[in-house]
Parts: structure tokens; sequence; C-alpha cells
């Protein structure tokens, strides 16, 4: 099988080829690339692979582009940071996708899926239609919240979401803290506001905890290749971003 991976992180990619290589399937590993234009240069001046890995967000855009630029008959399994609740509304049957850090078993699923749409769909027929690809583009211009109801004993407040440092978990109870170190409660589980926020602006740096970028005061190296965070107002709770997480967490810093 003719693989191309098309991704601009350099762990994701080792990671990737990693899991292709234990997975025990051949494979052809015919180029890795980082951006939409040389993707696009490539795909114009080669043959069509059996296979792209296609991370959405590239270094000089959305991957999408490439689409609108040249015409991609290859099956196409998307990798993305993006939570599974936003994307899984627009999963099609013709594609998959693989949230990042991508798992061993994550990834034998989308290519035993792959096999399985190889017996049913015919060669001619795009893998990619056209209404996948709005409706792709739709996800990625998706609104998110820019206020949020707090309760605070028998009080509902509307809040600007800029005003909340970080969303946390508590025996089963969600809190919203606020830059000005008030704490409410929030009708919402950490899942469902993962979905909803900005992850430009919001990340979920453990299980427990989503914090915004403003919030981030200090970033420290620990223990096996792991993170310590520490917020602003400050958390009694020991933050740590898991060795996996950290290439992800160190671009959402950086962007």
């Amino acid at each position: 099988m003719k693989i191309l991976i098309i991704e601009d992180e350099p762990f994701a990619r080792t990671e990737l080829i990693r899991l292709l290589n234990a997975s025990g399937r051949e494979f052809d590993l015919l180029e890795q690339i980082d951006t939409v234009e040389d993707s696009v240069k490539w795909l114009k001046t080669h043959a069509q692979p059996d296979l792209i890995f296609l991370d959405i967000q590239l270094a000089d855009g959305l991957s999408f582009d490439i689409f609108r630029q040249v015409n991609v008959s290859s099956p196409v399994i998307f990798t993305t940071a993006f939570n599974e609740y936003a994307i899984k509304a627009f999963q099609v049957n013709s594609i998959d996708y693989l949230l990042k850090p991508v798992s061993p078993e994550a990834l034998e699923s989308s290519l035993r899926k792959l096999d399985d749409l190889r017996t049913v769909l015919s060669p001619a027929k795009p893998w990619l239609e056209n209404i996948q690809m709005e409706n792709l583009l739709r996800m990625m211009n998706k609104e998110y919240k820019t206020r949020i109801l707090l309760k605070t004993g028998d009080q509902i407040r509307s809040v600007e979401i800029d005003e909340i440092a970080y969303f946390y978990a508590e025996d089963d109870v969600v809190f919203a803290m606020q830059k000005n170190r008030s704490r409410s409660i929030v009708d919402y589980t950490l899942n469902q506001l993962e979905a909803e926020l900005d992850p430009k602006n919001f990340y979920r740096l453990t299980r427990g905890c989503i914090a915004q970028i403003s919030s981030v005061k200090k970033v420290s190296k620990y223990f096996n290749s792991r993170l310590i965070v520490e917020l602003d107002p400050p958390m009694e709770e020991k933050l740590l971003v898991s060795r996996v997480n950290v290439p992800d967490f160190m671009k959402w810093l950086g962007n």
C-alpha cells in the first residue's frame, strides 16, 4: 500500500510511521509533506497514492484548500486535534479520522474500515464528495461560545467567555473559575464544554480541567517527559500534561 503523509508536526509524523510499522501491514511511504502548497505540487505531479493521512491544520493553512486546487481520488484518513464531539457529526462513510494522539487501536480501526470500503466502492467513485467537503468546512467555521451562564446560589448570570480563566470538575460538579477569582457552577460537563469552546483559546490540560490560554502562568518540565502547568488563579490540584499530549499542547501555546 502506497501511503502519503501530509502533516506539519514532526512528532506526529514519526509516531504515525511507528504505529504503521507496528501494525504489521506492508506499506511504501511515498512522501512526508507539511504544507498545503507542497501537497498540491506533489499531487499534481505524482500518481495518486493508495491512502493519504491528512492533518487538518497545516503550516500554511487548512488542508481542505488542497481539494480546491487539485483533484484527489485517494481515500483520506484525517488526523486532527479537534475533539471527537466537534468532528463526529461530520464523519462520512467514505473517510475516517484519527484524534491526536493517535492510538494503535484507532489506527487499526481506520485501516480495517478502509479495507471494508474498498470492497464496496467502485474504483471510479471519488472517496471525498463535494458535500462531505462542505460539511467539514462548516465544522471548521463553527461558531463557538462567547457567553456562558453561571450559577451562584440562587443567582444566574451571563458572563463573557473571555472572563473565564478555566473550568474544572470537582466531585462530579463542573465549576468556572473567573479571572477575578470568583467561582461558579456551570450546567455543562467538561466534554460538552470542550465541544463548545474555541480550541484556539481553550485547551483540555487534564481530564478534569480546561484552561484559557491567558490563564497559563507557568509551564515547567516534569518527570517522565511530562509538563506541569501553573494557572492564574492558582489551582490546588497539580496539573500535569501527559507525555503524549505535550507536542499538541506546545503547538497550542505557540499558536
